[in-house]
């Protein structure tokens, strides 16, 4: 049964088989939403407040995708396990085509996910692509981190280019997550994660330019858990505070999750942790409200639902770990969620065999499911994870993009949702989508 639940739930350490009989009794008694939970009981394909906008088959391999924020530039990008990506063109949403595709030279020569992530940037007034990847020593390209293309002149495919490389000793053993973001200093940041106990912090605009000095800072793990070659980051968001004025990193990874003040990037300063969580020894996704005071959780292991912890008691200070979820949710106890994006109060997932789904946090301590679509329509068997594994959110129009592993590209639009800024909802304009003109203090108090 698919549902959705609030609770603070006694999670055992690891999910055997008496978690997931307790999840089950945790979670079914306490479902929001009757009606839509019923319909995922019963296994309609999608709820009816959710419009099927495209759909494009892409082949096997497919990982992550972003979509361009401003409705001038229609496109999406999908990354590659195998190694490459595709640019989906969307000047007609109904009917998306592949404009491009790109693909690593000698890629059966290649050993590794390849490409699991990808995300856009701007500067000076370009348009870029940050395509991470991860090989193997087994193969080449084991200290490639990220490839960075140029794709302003879109529509025009024979403008596309590759304009740098980001590898050496540094990036041994690839990222595997990246995270761009217009800093309050004024600079394009990217950080990036990989088998090390620290996130590396690259200069974007160093990078374009040719600049070698475009390694910038590290954000360390705690030392509680930081061991070399075996901790790491998975993966982060940074964002701006608007209270604070500060810019914060939050990081899920070894131990559980970190919240960094890095305005100072040269002096990282740790303001909570989440940590001694029953059923967390590794923190997956970590993303805040647009205020900084809840975040969504992730632990990438079946069973395991979406956390939501309220991070007011450490960040005023009167703790310093948070270990104890106000509420949780998931789509059905019996598999697990992929990605998310945050648009406050709406948690819009990729869930793997769950596909689409969208739950509300209007009262954090009981999350709503409120629509939901399945792109895989079919059963993982004991592979869970497979079926739906990106998401974004174009902020202008409310389009929401997913990639899936085995069925492609995907468009949706959801009834009532037509765009997404904070201040519509009493909070800052906050979210993953950064203003890489004016930044990130002029974009949470203006449209």
């Amino acid at each position: 049964m698919k549902s959705t639940a609030s609770t603070q739930p006694d999670v055992v350490t690891r999910p055997d088989m008496v978690w997931m009989a307790t999840l089950a009794v945790i979670l079914t008694p306490l479902t929001a939403g009757g009606s839509l939970n019923a319909q995922q009981s019963l296994e309609m394909r999608g709820s009816s407040n959710i419009e099927v906008v495209a759909h494009l088959p892409l082949g096997p391999d497919v990982t992550d995708i972003e979509i361009e924020q401003d409705l001038t530039r229609p496109y999406a990008y999908v990354a590659r396990k195998n190694g490459g990506l595709d640019v989906i063109d969307l000047r007609d949403p109904a009917n998306p085509t592949v404009l491009h595709r790109w693909r690593i030279d000698d890629a059966d020569l290649h050993v590794g996910s390849a490409g699991t992530d990808i995300k856009i940037f701007q500067w000076a007034d370009r348009n870029y692509v940050v395509h991470a990847v991860q090989f193997r020593r087994a193969g080449p390209n084991s200290d490639l981190g990220a490839i960075i293309f140029d794709v302003t002149g879109l529509p025009d495919v024979s403008t596309f280019r590759e304009v740098v490389r980001l590898q050496g000793p540094q990036e041994q053993g690839g990222f595997h997550n990246v995270f761009a973001y217009r800093h309050s200093n004024g600079r394009v940041l990217l950080f990036a994660t990989r088998v090390a106990a620290h996130a590396n912090v690259y200069d974007l605009g160093y990078l374009v330019e040719g600049r070698p000095d475009a390694l910038v800072a590290r954000i360390p793990l705690p030392p509680s858990v930081a061991l070399p070659g075996v901790s790491a980051y998975h993966d982060f968001y940074i964002g701006y505070h608007a209270d604070s004025g500060q810019d914060r990193f939050y990081g899920g990874g070894t131990g559980g999750y970190y919240v960094y003040d890095v305005t100072d990037l040269e002096s990282p300063e740790l303001l909570v942790s989440l940590t001694g969580i029953d059923g967390v020894t590794r923190g997956h996704t970590f993303t805040p409200s647009p205020d900084g005071r809840y975040a969504v959780t992730e632990t990438e292991y079946r069973y395991a639902p979406l956390r939501i912890f309220d991070l007011k008691p450490g960040l005023d200070g009167v703790v310093s770990n948070v270990s104890r979820p106000i509420s949780a949710w998931t789509a059905d106890w019996r598999n697990l969620v992929h990605n998310h994006e945050v648009r406050w109060p709406y948690v819009f997932v990729s869930g793997y065999l769950d596909g689409l789904q969208v739950f509300s946090l209007v009262d954090p301590e009981h999350p709503t499911t409120v629509a939901f679509y399945d792109t895989y329509l079919a059963s993982g068997g004991n592979d869970v994870m497979m079926g739906a594994w990106g998401i974004d959110v174009r902020n202008a129009d409310g389009l929401i993009v997913v990639s899936d592993m085995v069925t492609g590209f995907w468009a949706f639009r959801m009834e009532g949702f037509q765009g997404w800024n904070g201040l519509d909802w009493g909070v800052p304009n906050i979210s993953s989508v950064q203003d890489w003109e004016n930044g990130p203090q002029y974009q949470a108090f203006n449209r």
